[in-house]
């Protein structure tokens, strides 16, 4: 499993409607891996969780799946639309 599949799983199973759920990976610099969550503006709340603790929790889990795969640094950018 990839880290954008591993990361479109994990966000599709924390939002009301998973049909609106687009995960994507883009450039990062030097050997970061940038992936781009777009969730619906009402599954906002679902994903980031009060202080930032559910995404704070996606972000751990997909690291260390990172980290396992030889990677070093991956960030993730949660925005709805």
């Amino acid at each position: 499993m990839t880290l954008v599949e591993l990361t479109d799983f994990l966000v599709k199973n924390l939002v009301k409607d998973p049909e609106m759920v687009a995960v994507k990976e883009l450039e990062g610099e030097d050997d970061t891996i940038l992936i781009q969550v777009l969730v619906n503006e009402s599954d906002m709340g679902s994903v980031i969780g009060r202080g930032g603790v559910i995404a704070n929790s996606i972000r751990t889990i997909v690291q260390a799946a990172a980290y396992v795969n030889g990677n070093q640094k991956v960030k993730i950018n949660i925005d709805s639309f």
